[in-house]
């Protein structure tokens, strides 16, 4: 392994941000830019949008709202799509996704007032459409809970998607509004092999962290399912069967996967870590990758993107196709319910 391998980081370099005129860069590598390069630190930036809640419609994904807490995430997944979002912040893909944290603290008090205009009608907000609400800094700051608590309050369904076991903190909540079928949990798992978990997704919860979370919200009445996201041939597809059964016997409702696409900057990104961390592995992983994309490693079509295609991608769906069939048939995520939704935010006679 590399000297200067940022151990804790799954990025190991900066990528250019298009937008930008200048770059940083490190030209003298005896030293003369050493505070810049070693030890990244991670630093929050404040920000106080105008819209706390984006509205999304795409082939892919439906027409939806979601609303993300934190932009960047320390958590340092390197496949992750997300990373190019950071250079409409002034940010790198790189490094700086994981260590420039932007965070909303005021978004609780917007919702609540998105909440209370006259036109509001209760629609399910996802948490994490973007990046993680419970990443690392969550545990301190509590945007992700103070957003849960108005949502509860209005009886306002949410869908959440995490990867960290911190969620279980908000068990109060979650399993308040689950009574009135009004949360639906999936938690990101990607491998049960530890030694790639800590290469790929630095500073998240262990697999068997993760399946204990789903156990948890299991148990307190919580619908959640299993997220198996992304999906990488050569690293982690031989997993699909054991990660599918696992969530099956810790509680899980239901499954899903995407292939893994490095569009933009996250193309160079992998391609750097690939070639630090699995040597020996890349050219078979990097042309499997290009399988599923026709030849690319990136892939923006609609109703392709996220499942890929050709024989390997076929493979994929069909292995994860069987799984489910094994170890999850007959069950299912419950209906949102909508009639529970509390205009004005409390009951009343009237």
């Amino acid at each position: 392994m590399d000297s200067t391998y940022h151990k804790g980081r799954g990025a190991q370099i900066n990528t250019p941000n298009p937008f930008r005129n200048k770059e940083y860069v490190q030209e003298h590598i005896e030293g003369l830019d050493e505070e810049m390069i070693s030890n990244p630190q991670t630093k929050l930036f404040h920000e106080d949008p105008k819209n706390i809640i984006s509205e999304y419609d795409s082939p892919d994904l439906g027409h939806g709202f979601s609303i993300n807490p934190y932009q960047g995430c320390e958590h340092g997944c390197i496949y992750c799509y997300a990373r190019n979002a950071h250079h409409y912040w002034g940010f790198s893909a790189g490094l700086d996704f994981e260590t420039k944290i932007v965070v909303k603290p005021k978004a609780a008090q917007m919702l609540e007032a998105k909440m209370l205009t006259k036109n509001w009608e209760p629609k399910v907000i996802q948490l994490s459409g973007n990046t993680d609400c419970y990443q690392p800094t969550e545990r301190k700051l509590k945007i992700t809970r103070s957003l849960l608590e108005v949502l509860s309050k209005y009886r306002n369904p949410v869908g959440i998607i995490t990867k960290n076991s911190l969620i279980t903190r908000d068990i109060d909540i979650l399993q308040d509004m689950a009574k009135d079928n009004l949360v639906n949990v999936m938690i990101s798992i990607t491998s049960e092999d530890e030694s790639l978990r800590r290469k790929m997704e630095p500073r998240t919860a262990s697999a068997a962290k993760r399946f204990e979370t789903i156990a948890k919200l299991s148990e307190a009445g919580v619908p959640t399912g299993m997220m198996a996201a992304p999906i990488i041939p050569g690293l982690n597809d031989h997993e699909i069967p054991s990660l599918v059964r696992q969530a099956a016997d810790h509680g899980a409702l239901s499954a899903a996967y995407t292939v893994v696409r490095l569009n933009g900057a996250i193309g160079e990104l992998f391609e750097d870590w690939l070639k630090k961390n699995y040597p020996d592995r890349f050219n078979k992983v990097w042309n499997l990758i290009r399988s599923l994309h026709d030849g690319k490693v990136n892939d923006s079509e609609w109703g392709r993107r996220m499942k890929g295609e050709g024989e390997v991608a076929t493979a994929i769906a069909q292995l994860f196709r069987a799984a489910k069939k094994k170890y999850l048939s007959n069950r299912e995520f419950p209906q949102y319910d909508f009639t529970k939704f509390r205009k004005g935010g409390n009951l009343t006679l009237f």
